[in-house]
C-alpha cells in the first residue's frame, strides 16, 4: 500500500445520508452553540493553522445529495485527505447505509493503491443512553482503511471538536503504516524503523536502553526531560504486560517496541510518528531523500574529507560496535554495525584498507574507509551518516561531518596543500607491478589475493583502490593509491585517470620495453601540468635490463628534473615511496624535486609550514572539545 506526505493542509469532507447532522456538526464547531435551524449545506470553511491542535491549516467540505450528483461528491473524495462519514445514532438504517453504501462508495473513488483514511461518526448521542460503538467496529473489521469510531452530538457539542481533531490526526498520523488493525500489532515497517531507533539511541551499543540513553532520547524527540516518576511508571506498565520487556532496569528493544504499541492500542498516534519523524521517517515508513542526502555542493578543484565532528562520531560508532573490546571489527560486529542499514556499503576491505592478519577491521582501517568513501562516494557517505544516527545524535545535518577542501590552485599558489586526503595514481603497462606496490601500502604484498577486475570505468570509483595514512612531517595524512588499469598501451589516458594530488609511474625495471611507455606518459600528460610525478622501478631485486628507449632512467630523470627512479623491491616492502608520494602530493609547487634535492632550507620551510598547520590543527580541537563541554 501506497502512503501519500504530510500535506500542507487538511481536506476533511462529510459524507452520510440526509439528516444525519454533516451541516450542524460544521456549524457547531465554528460558532461553538447548536443552531436549530441550518442550511441545508454549509459552505467550504477553512480553519487557520494558528487555531488547530497539530498547527495545519483544515478546509471542511459537506455535502448535500439533494443538490449534488454522485460524479460530483466522487470528485470531492478524491480531492479530499480524509473522509468522516455521519449517521445518526437513533436510526439503524441510516448505520445501515454506512456499510452498505457508503464505505464501497468511497473505496470506489479512491485509487486502489492507496485508501484514504475513514473517520465513522455516530452523532445525536443525546437522543439515546447507550453506545453503538460496538455495532460500528463490526463494519471497522471490513474496512481497514476505518481509521476510529467516534460518537458526538452536534446539539451538545460533546466530541464534537475531538472528531474534527481526530480527522487531522488520520492525516498527520495516519495508523495505517504503523499498525495493523486485523492483527491488532505494529506493521513490520513499523517494526524495522523502531528498531533502528532503538540502535541508535543505545549509545553504549549493550542492547539496554538505561534512564541516561531514555532521557537523551525524550530530550532529542520531545524537547523536554522525562521525570524520574514517569520513567518509572512507563518501566512498570512494560514489565506487567510483556515479558523480556525490563532487563536490569533497563528497557529492552522488546519493551521499546511494545511501549509504541501501546501508545498507537490508545489512540496516542502522534507519539509514535513524532519520534519515527525525528529519524527521517516519511509516511511510507522509508527514510526521506533530504534526511539521507545532505545537501552538499562541491566547488571544482575541490575535495571532501571528514571534519573533525565527522571523525569523532565515527570513532565513537566504532568503539560502540567493538563488543569484545579488541580493538578490531571480526565479521559479525562488521555486520551488526550496519543491521539498521540496506546493506553492508563495502566489500573487498582486506585489498582496500589496513585489517589485521585475520581481515578483521581495526580502528584504522574503519577510519581509512570512510576516509575514502568520503572523497569517491560523498552521496552514499551522507546516507550511511544518516543511516548510524549521526543527524539524530549530532542534532543536525551531515553537512557538519563533512569538510570541503579549498581549490587546489589556491594550494599550488600557497606553496602548500590544505587536504588530509591525497589521490595518487599508479600508471604503468601491464605486470610491471602496480598492484604489488598498491598491497604492499596495506602490508599484504606477500598475501595470495585474487586481482581486481581490469575494467576502465567512467569515474573515480572505489575499483581498484587502497587507502592508508601517511605521516608527514609529524602529521597523519592519508593516501589513496588507485590503480590505472591499462588494456593496451596504445589507449589514450582519459582525463579522470590523469588528474590527481600526485602520480607514480612505474614501469618493471627487468622487462627493456617497460620504461617506454610511462616515459611517453610523463611526456603526453605530465610534463606541463602541476602534477608530481614519482617514477619507481618494480622488482627492484631482479638483474636490471637495459631499457629500449632514447633515454635511460636516470637520464630521462635527470633532463625532467625528477627524482631518481626509485626501485621497489617486495620483499623489503619499504614504506618510503609511500612518504615521498605523500609529501610530494604535500608541496605540490616543489614538482621538480631533483632540483631541491640537496636544498635544505626548501624541505626545513616546508616542514616549518607543516609544524604550523598542525599546532593550529591542535588548538582547533581543543577549542571545539571547550565548548562542548
Amino acid at each position: 500500500m501506497v502512503y501519500e506526505s504530510v500535506p500542507r493542509t487538511v481536506r476533511i469532507i462529510l459524507l452520510g445520508e440526509s439528516g444525519v447532522g454533516k451541516t450542524s456538526l460544521i456549524l457547531s464547531l465554528v460558532t461553538e452553540e447548536f443552531t436549530e435551524h441550518v442550511p441545508a449545506k454549509a459552505e467550504e470553511i477553512t480553519i487557520p493553522a494558528d487555531v488547530t491542535p497539530e498547527q495545519v491549516p483544515t478546509n471542511i467540505v459537506d455535502v448535500c445529495l439533494s443538490e449534488q450528483t454522485s460524479e460530483q461528491i466522487a470528485e470531492e473524495i478524491e480531492k479530499a485527505h480524509v473522509i468522516c462519514i455521519v449517521f445518526s445514532v437513533d436510526k439503524q438504517e441510516t448505520l445501515n447505509k454506512v456499510a452498505s453504501y457508503w464505505l464501497p462508495f468511497v473505496r470506489d473513488n479512491c485509487p486502489d493503491d492507496y485508501r484514504k483514511p475513514v473517520i465513522l461518526v455516530g452523532n445525536k448521542i443525546d437522543l439515546i443512553d447507550y453506545s453503538v460503538i460496538d455495532n460500528i467496529w463490526d463494519i471497522a473489521e471490513e474496512y481497514p482503511e476505518v481509521d476510529r469510531c467516534i460518537e458526538c452530538s452536534a446539539k451538545t457539542l460533546t466530541n464534537v471538536s475531538e472528531m474534527f481533531y481526530n480527522a487531522q490526526k488520520a492525516v498527520l498520523h495516519p495508523i495505517g503504516p504503523i499498525y495493523s488493525i486485523e492483527e491488532q500489532e505494529l506493521t513490520e515497517s513499523c517494526k524495522k524503523a523502531l528498531s533502528r531507533i532503538f540502535k541508535i539511541c543505545d549509545l553504549d551499543g549493550d542492547g539496554l536502553l538505561d534512564d541516561y540513553e531514555i532521557t537523551i532520547f525524550q530530550k532529542k524527540c520531545f524537547d523536554t526531560p522525562l521525570q524520574l516518576q514517569v520513567l518509572d511508571e512507563v518501566k512498570s506498565v512494560i514489565a506487567q504486560n510483556i515479558a523480556g520487556g525490563i532487563e536490569n532496569e533497563c528497557i529492552t528493544m522488546k519493551g521499546f517496541v511494545y511501549l509504541h504499541c501501546l501508545f498507537i492500542q490508545r489512540g496516542r498516534n502522534e507519539t509514535t510518528w513524532t519520534v519515527l519523524r525525528k529519524f527521517g521517517y516519511d509516511e511510507s515508513l522509508e527514510l526521506t531523500h533530504n534526511y539521507l542526502y545532505a545537501n552538499i555542493k562541491v566547488p571544482v578543484g575541490c575535495t571532501t574529507e571528514l571534519s573533525y565532528k565527522g571523525q569523532q562520531f565515527l570513532t565513537q560508532t566504532f568503539e560502540k560496535y567493538d563488543r569484545d573490546k579488541d580493538g578490531m571489527l571480526n565479521p559479525a560486529e562488521l555486520k551488526n554495525v550496519f543491521s539498521c542499514c540496506p546493506r553492508v556499503p563495502w566489500h573487498n576491505l582486506r585489498y582496500t584498507v589496513p585489517t589485521n592478519e585475520k581481515g578483521y577491521l581495526t580502528l584504522q582501517g574503519w577510519m581509512c574507509r570512510w576516509t575514502l568513501m568520503t572523497l569517491l562516494d560523498l552521496q552514499n557517505t551522507s546516507a550511511y551518516l544518516a543511516y548510524l544516527g549521526f543527524n539524530f545524535l549530532e542534532n543536525e545535518s551531515q553537512k557538519t561531518a563533512i569538510h570541503i577542501t579549498r581549490e587546489k590552485k589556491v594550494d599550488i599558489a600557497k606553496k602548500q596543500s590544505s587536504r588530509n586526503v591525497y589521490q595518487c595514481h599508479v600508471i604503468g603497462p601491464r605486470s610491471c607491478g602496480k598492484t604489488s606496490i598498491c598491497r604492499s601500502f596495506l602490508g599484504i604484498a606477500h598475501k595470495k589475493i585474487k586481482p581486481h577486475a581490469n575494467e576502465r570505468g567512467d569515474g573515480y570509483s572505489t575499483e581498484n583502490c587502497c587507502i592508508n595514512s601517511v605521516v608527514v612531517y609529524g602529521q597523519e595524512k592519508y593516501l589513496v593509491l588507485k590503480e590505472i588499469p591499462i588494456t593496451r598501451v596504445s589507449d589514450p589516458l582519459q582525463p579522470h585517470e590523469v588528474n590527481c594530488d600526485v602520480a607514480c609511474l612505474v614501469y618493471d625495471v627487468a622487462a627493456s620495453r617497460s620504461f617506454e611507455y610511462i616515459a611517453r606518459i610523463y611526456i603526453k600528460y605530465f610534463a606541463e601540468s602541476h602534477i608530481p610525478v614519482l617514477i619507481v622501478g618494480t622488482k627492484g631485486e631482479a638483474m636490471v635490463a637495459r631499457q629500449e628507449y632514447i633515454l635511460q632512467p636516470d637520464v630521462f630523470c635527470n633532463k625532467y628534473q625528477l627524482l631518481p627512479p626509485q626501485l621497489f623491491n617486495i620483499r623489503e616492502n619499504k614504506h618510503d615511496i609511500f612518504v615521498k608520494l605523500a609529501t610530494m602530493a604535500a608541496f605540490p609547487h616543489l614538482k621538480h624535486f631533483a632540483s631541491l634535492a640537496g636544498d635544505n632550507s626548501s624541505w626545513w620551510k616546508a616542514g616549518i609550514g607543516v609544524a604550523a598547520a598542525t599546532i593550529m590543527g591542535l588548538v582547533l580541537i581543543k577549542m571545539l572539545n571547550f565548548q562542548r563541554r
